[in-house]
């Protein structure tokens, strides 16, 4: 890699929930602090965090208690919410807000958006919509990819 040629990440956003969908954000924020180029591919539920609306409707979902305990989704999201708040750590839409203002490149997975039946126009501005062998061309350059 030439010294001037500029660094890239990109991460794989498969989770519409906190722990799904908010460390790539995190992670995508900081990169292009560090003035890396960032991507968050997003497939399969992942792309219900950047669909319209989709992250107000976002959980935290604590391990092992999946349908186990009516309510206990909301009420863990609710939690969480709070410390987060505590913390100082932005909600998912502001991380969302923050990200694209920071210039990070969202992509859905052409392959889930058609499974599911959707549309350019369901997404928040600003999302393409690639081909994993299109994500694939541009990963194998670059210095990290994660999957979370």
């Amino acid at each position: 890699m030439e010294e001037n040629e500029k660094k890239a990440c990109t991460f794989i956003c498969a989770r519409d929930t906190y722990d799904g969908a908010i460390p790539p954000f995190i992670l995508a924020i900081n990169a292009r602090r560090l003035g890396m180029e960032a991507t968050i591919f997003f497939t399969f539920m992942g792309l219900n965090v950047i669909r319209k609306g989709g992250a107000k409707r976002c959980k935290f979902i604590p391990p092992g208690f999946i349908g186990a305990i009516p309510g206990m989704a909301s009420m863990a999201t609710k939690m969480m919410k709070k410390k987060m708040d505590a913390a100082g750590i932005p909600s998912l839409e502001e991380l969302i807000e923050m990200a694209q203002l920071e210039g990070v490149k969202f992509v859905a997975c052409k392959m889930t958006v058609d499974m599911m039946e959707l549309k350019e126009s369901d997404f928040i501005d600003g999302v393409s919509i690639q081909t994993a062998e299109e994500y694939l061309k541009h990963a194998i350059n670059c210095q990290i990819n994660m999957f979370i």
